[in-house]
């Protein structure tokens, strides 16, 4: 099987160091998932998220010309992959919406500050 970058695999942790892990690619490659590539949070310590001998799955990120393969877990779900289907809204429609809601919602406390005396 051969990999190709923005490809997505399943392989198996086969070792972890301060900077990573190595995983195990179908075809008898070998990646590292670069610890920034972990998680979106900050990671301290890479073996609370995976550990040796667990099955993971990566997203190629890129493929180098020596023939190192970088992985990534954090951009499995990459938001910039998606397509946003919503238009944006302007400035001003964002805050003629919320001018209406904190006008409904000053009405909603003054009625009931009525009903309470």
């Amino acid at each position: 099987m051969s990999i190709e970058e923005g490809a997505t695999v399943t392989g198996e942790v086969t070792g972890i160091t301060d900077f990573g892990a190595f995983v195990d690619l179908p075809g008898g490659e070998t990646g590292l998932i670069h610890i920034s590539e972990i998680a979106n949070s900050y990671v301290k310590d890479i073996t609370n998220y995976v550990k040796e001998g667990e099955e993971v799955k990566v997203k190629v990120i890129n493929i180098d010309d020596d023939g190192k393969i970088g992985l990534s877990i954090k951009r499995l779900d990459d938001p910039s992959d998606r397509r946003d289907h919503a238009p944006k809204k302007s400035f001003e429609e964002k805050m003629d919406e919320f001018l209406e809601q904190s006008s409904d919602r000053q009405k909603d406390i003054k009625d009931r500050q009525a009903d309470s005396q």
